[in-house]
């Protein structure tokens, strides 16, 4: 709040009806997101300075998890404390939930429609160039910080660490993506070595970017390579532990934004625990670019195909839970996020790869394509995005009339 004025304070409720309404429309994925926001927070309602919020975005693009979500929370916490995070993260979240679970409820019933079905595979299509866009729009800023860092005449001795973590993430991404987690760490501990070896990072013991948040708990940190893997063996084969287990990776450990979230699913949801084909998953995907809010909704159509609206409900909380934990138990330690040399490193190493994941998963997303018609669509799609520059919603709807009117042409449709 600005200047602790309590008059340009909202109320509770004004909270939860704006920042609902920014869940309702919030198409578009984070850019539209950051923008509803500035524009509520800084430009109308005058309640957070220019400077205050940039250092929010800023502090809340250091964490895994989905970014947007997390600067609602934050910005929630900022004007009304934890109640105000809770309101304002909810009315966020909610809205895009409920529709994604409603159209999961659809598309993945015994029957649907022929013509539904075309819909859902057009837009499935898209998804791979999607995925390409947008891990290009996440490395086009890492690409020029490094350029920027560079010495003179060093520019590609200075570009090589970023790209070997790049192609990690790629290669993870395209042919291991139940190790992608794993690359993610390991591609930041790696930098942060490196970073230390050259004399400009801390001490390794500082690696993991959640323990300067929640270094209140340091027991926590050391038992969750373990419990999570526990709860898995000991449940039944794909059962809600193995469920919980998928959601939170993808909550705790999606470093660059939503969409690397699709490797880390994809081979849990189909090669694993068989919860869904491959043409359904993207067509999950699809559906969570199409609702409003953050692209990690996608978890809740996972959930619900391995155990309906129960199961979508709980991939949800587990997912979201680390964006409400990180600011409800370390917002007050963002300032000192954002000139730790040690976590600048961890993301050194982590964003690229980050990157290089999001286009590394249009390989297995473009492999799960079964008609020859869906692969003119994402051609087309490629077109649209990456050459013509269009809005991921209006394509993947364009892609979804694509696969629509060939269902009702007769086009194969399988069930």
């Amino acid at each position: 709040m600005r200047a602790g004025d309590p008059t340009l304070e909202p109320s509770l409720a004004e909270i939860a009806v704006q920042w609902g309404r920014i869940g309702c429309v919030g198409f578009g994925g984070p850019p539209a997101h950051v923008a509803l926001l500035r524009d509520l927070c800084v430009t109308r309602g005058r309640w957070l300075s220019d400077e205050q919020f940039e250092r929010a975005l800023a502090a809340v693009s250091l964490l895994p998890g989905p970014a947007s979500t997390q600067l609602a929370i934050y910005c929630g916490w900022r004007l009304r404390g934890p109640a105000g995070a809770l309101l304002g993260g909810l009315g966020f979240v909610l809205p895009g939930l409920l529709a994604i679970t409603g159209l999961a409820a659809a598309f993945l019933s015994s029957s649907p429609p022929s013509w539904l079905r075309g819909a859902g595979m057009g837009a499935g299509a898209a998804v791979a160039a999607v995925a390409v866009r947008a891990g290009v729009g996440v490395a086009a800023p890492i690409v020029r910080r490094a350029a920027r860092r560079a010495p003179a005449g060093r520019l590609a001795a200075a570009l090589a660490p970023t790209a070997a973590y790049a192609l990690s993430g790629f290669l993870g991404a395209a042919l291991a993506g139940s190790w992608l987690a794993v690359i993610l760490l390991a591609c930041g501990a790696v930098e942060v070595g490196r970073r230390r070896i050259l004399g400009v990072a801390g001490p390794l013991s500082a690696l993991p970017l959640w323990r300067r948040l929640l270094d209140a708990h340091p027991g926590a940190l050391h038992r969750a390579p373990r419990t999570p893997l526990a709860l898995a063996a000991s449940a039944d084969p794909g059962g809600a532990a193995a469920l919980a287990w998928t959601a939170l990776q993808l909550g705790a450990l999606a470093f660059g934004g939503g969409v690397v979230i699709v490797p880390l699913m994809q081979s849990d949801a189909v090669d694993t625990y068989h919860w869904m084909t491959n043409g359904q998953f993207v067509n999950a995907v699809a559906l969570g670019q199409l609702t409003p809010g953050p692209v990690t909704h996608t978890v809740a159509a996972v959930g619900y195909a391995a155990a309906g609206v129960p199961g979508a409900l709980l991939a949800a909380l587990v997912a979201f839970a680390p964006s409400f934990s990180f600011i409800l138990l370390g917002a007050r330690r963002f300032e000192r996020l954002l000139v730790d040399e040690r976590v600048q490193a961890f993301l050194g190493g982590a964003a690229p790869a980050a990157a290089g994941a999001i286009i590394g998963a249009a390989i297995p997303l473009a492999a799960a394509l079964s008609q020859g018609w869906q692969l003119a669509v994402l051609a087309g799609a490629g077109i649209a995005l990456l050459v013509l520059r269009r809005g991921i919603v209006e394509v993947l709807l364009a892609a979804a009339l694509a696969g629509l009117c060939a269902a009702l042409l007769g086009a194969s449709i399988p069930r």
